[in-house]
């Protein structure tokens, strides 16, 4: 869901600001340079595992900079997960722009997952970014809402393909994308705890030959 195999992947987090900005140069606003470095160290260390210390110091700005950017470290968790949603989106757009027919058009959804475990993490790939805060939050925090409605937006999107692939009725259609999406997320469960994408292509592939079969 954003630190979040294809060009898209080349991109993956933003490296940390320096503390003092080279002459001549512009530095990035102060509520940018948080938010990077808050993706950075949440997705590495947890939401409980990182201070807002950590985070200042990871931005290079003062922890004044930070309150007045975000009212509280709540806030800043809520920006984090939509930016994690956003990120994710764009990987899928760009999958999406490269696929030619339906059925491809549901293997992008894959594919951008994919893209996500290919980032080049300073601590490694540890899976769904969005999971893993999620897992963290007690039931009933706006957070774990984010990320439900981002799982649920990730489904709808996978009906939307099948029923142009399939032809199938809308019941039928339901049923299939809530399978593959119960596909994709298992994939990148185990992908988190292997460190890799090879559960995501393995789930890849099995979509591609229910696709088929239907």
């Amino acid at each position: 869901m954003t630190d979040s195999s294809a060009a898209t992947a080349t991109a993956g987090p933003a490296t940390a600001a320096p503390a003092t900005a080279a002459p001549g140069t512009r530095r990035r606003p102060a509520r940018d340079a948080l938010l990077e470095a808050a993706a950075r160290r949440f997705y590495a260390d947890g939401l409980a595992g990182t201070g807002i210390d950590a985070i200042t110091a990871e931005a290079g700005v003062a922890k004044k900079s930070l309150y007045n950017n975000f009212a509280s470290k709540a806030e800043l968790v809520s920006a984090y997960l939509d930016a994690r949603h956003q990120e994710w989106l764009e990987l899928y757009r760009a999958r999406l722009a490269k696929a030619g027919n339906p059925k491809e058009r549901v293997l992008a959804v894959f594919d951008a997952y994919a893209d996500h475990a290919n980032f080049a993490y300073s601590h490694g790939f540890r899976g769904c970014g969005l999971l893993n805060a999620a897992a963290e939050l007690p039931v009933g925090d706006p957070g774990r809402e984010a990320v439900r409605r981002h799982k649920e937006e990730v489904e709808a999107l996978l009906a939307g393909h099948v029923a142009e692939a399939l032809k199938q009725s809308p019941r039928e259609t339901a049923a299939m994308a809530h399978h593959l999406a119960f596909l994709l997320e298992g994939s990148m469960v185990r992908a988190g705890l292997e460190g890799n994408d090879r559960c995501i292509r393995e789930a890849r592939r099995i979509a591609a030959a229910m696709l088929e079969a239907r």
